[in-house]
């Protein structure tokens, strides 16, 4: 993954090692995974909004808060960056038509 998410997901998984009076990221591990859930949850409506009013950099304003608040998602679960991007490479590699992609999944 890019640089910024990886220094990103450092600041929160920091926050949630260390909460810092006043901050969001503190409030919303202290709320637990609920309160996470809705918010990716909002975010990932507002994302669609915001695509479909057609208004580029309120879109990626959207996609920003989501890409957030999935990170603090991963924090909570205890799911590493490295898993994520691990699994996005894997993927990739079956890039192609649906029928490969359903043919590679049933051998593996």
């Amino acid at each position: 993954m890019d640089g910024v998410l990886r220094e990103l997901y450092a600041v929160v998984l920091e926050r949630k090692a260390r909460p810092q009076e006043g901050s969001y990221t503190g409030y919303l591990f202290e709320k637990g995974l609920d309160k996470i859930l809705k918010k990716c949850g909002e975010e990932c409506a507002e994302v669609l909004i915001a695509a479909k009013n057609g208004v580029e950099e309120d879109t990626v304003g959207e996609i920003c808060d989501l890409a957030y608040h999935l990170l603090v998602l991963m924090a909570e679960q205890g799911i590493p960056l490295e898993q994520v991007e691990a699994e996005l490479r894997r993927r990739r590699e079956k890039i192609g038509n649906l029928k490969q992609m359903r043919q590679t999944n049933r051998l593996s």
